[in-house]
C-alpha cells in the first residue's frame, strides 16, 4: 500500500519536472523568435547589416559572459526562423512545442511550409529525438508520403480509415548496409539486429514480437518472418520479406498466415490481423491487379536500401501538382 502512494509521489514530481521543463523550452523559443523578429526588422529598415549583427553578439558575449548560444550565426539563424513562420500563424504554436536543435534541423532543412508543418506536427506526435528527426528528414519522409500510392487490399481499407497514417508505399532500410544481391535470411538478420532503427522507419506503433514466429496447422509448422503488434489499430501484424520483385503468388502464402492468426492467436478484442508484403521491387499495376480480389487486409510495399534522392523526389512532387 504504502509503495502505491510512494509511486503517486513518483509520478507528481515526473510530471511537475516535465511541466516545467516545457515551460522553459517555451520560454527559449520565445526569446528567439523575438530576438529573429527585432533583427528581422533592423535588417528590413535599413538599419542594421551583417557586420552590426557581428558586433551584437561580440557585445553579448564581452558583457554577458554567461549567456551562450548567441553568437552571430545563431543570431542570424534567429532570425531565419522568424521570417520562416512569421507568416504562418497556424505553425506558430507548434515551433514553441519542440527543442530549438528539431525547429533549427526543420526550418534550415526544409524548403516549404508543407514539409515544415509536416515534420513540427511529426516531432510532437512522436516525441523524435533530434537524431530521429534528423533521419527521418535524410530519408524523405515527407516526399514520400505525398508521393506514395500503397497498395492496400479493398478488405483493408474498409477495415481502418486511416491507413495512410500507419503504413508506407516504400521504406528505406540504409542503416543495414546490406551487400548487393543479399537473400531473405540477411535481409530478416539485419532488421532484427537493427529493431531500434527499423522501428523508426515502420512507426512508434508497431511493438516488436518475434522473429521467425511458428504457427502449427493441422500437422505442419510454418513461420513467419516478422510479427509485430500495432498499437493504434489494435491488430497483429506479419511481415513477409522478399528480396526479389513482387509476384501474385506471394500473396498466398501471406493470407494463409493472416487466416492462421486469426484462427489461433488474435485475441476477441484485437482487430483482424495485417499482412505486410515487403518486396525489393514492385509493378504497381500487378500490385493492383493482384490485391483487387484478395480477401484479407494486406498491403505490399517496396523497400530500399540507400536513403532517396531528395531532388528527384521533389521533381516527382512538383510533376504531381503542376
Amino acid at each position: 500500500m504504502l509503495e502505491t502512494q510512494f509511486a503517486d509521489v513518483i509520478s507528481l514530481i515526473k510530471n511537475a519536472r516535465t511541466a516545467a521543463l516545457k515551460t522553459v523550452n517555451a520560454a527559449l523559443i520565445n526569446l528567439y523568435w523575438n530576438i529573429g523578429e527585432y533583427i528581422h526588422n533592423k535588417v528590413k529598415n535599413a538599419e542594421w547589416g551583417q557586420s552590426i549583427v557581428k558586433q551584437l553578439a561580440e557585445f553579448l558575449s564581452k558583457n554577458e559572459p554567461d549567456l551562450k548560444g548567441f553568437s552571430d550565426k545563431n543570431l542570424w539563424r534567429m532570425k531565419q526562423f522568424y521570417e520562416s513562420y512569421k507568416d504562418y500563424p497556424k505553425l506558430s504554436p507548434l515551433v514553441r512545442e519542440i527543442s530549438w536543435s528539431h525547429n533549427l534541423a526543420i526550418f534550415s532543412r526544409c524548403g516549404s511550409p508543407e514539409a515544415r508543418e509536416f515534420y513540427l506536427k511529426l516531432s510532437k506526435k512522436e516525441n523524435y529525438s533530434f537524431r530521429e528527426l534528423d533521419r527521418q528528414i535524410s530519408a524523405g519522409f515527407f516526399e514520400r508520403s505525398i508521393i506514395g500510392n500503397t497498395k492496400l487490399s479493398t478488405v483493408l481499407r474498409e477495415l481502418h480509415d486511416e491507413l495512410e497514417n500507419s503504413f508506407k508505399d516504400s521504406y528505406v532500410f540504409e542503416f543495414l548496409n546490406l551487400p548487393e544481391p543479399h537473400n531473405e535470411s540477411e535481409l530478416q538478420k539485419s532488421l532484427v539486429m537493427e529493431m531500434r532503427n527499423f522501428i523508426l522507419e515502420l512507426g512508434k506503433d508497431f511493438l516488436f514480437i518475434s522473429e521467425e514466429y511458428k504457427i502449427q496447422v493441422g500437422n505442419s509448422d510454418f513461420y513467419i518472418d516478422l510479427l509485430f503488434y500495432h498499437r493504434g489499430l489494435q491488430c497483429l501484424v506479419a511481415i513477409e520479406l522478399k528480396v526479389d520483385k513482387f509476384k501474385p503468388e506471394h500473396l498466398g502464402q501471406l493470407n494463409f498466415y493472416l487466416e492462421a492468426l486469426d484462427r489461433d492467436v488474435k485475441k476477441s478484442n484485437e482487430n483482424p490481423s495485417i499482412g505486410i508484403l515487403l518486396c525489393k521491387d514492385k509493378d504497381n499495376e500487378v500490385v493492383e491487379y493482384a490485391l483487387s480480389r484478395s480477401l484479407s487486409p494486406t498491403l505490399v510495399a517496396e523497400y530500399k536500401t540507400q536513403l532517396p534522392d531528395k531532388k528527384l523526389l521533389q521533381r516527382k512532387i512538383h510533376e504531381l501538382f503542376k
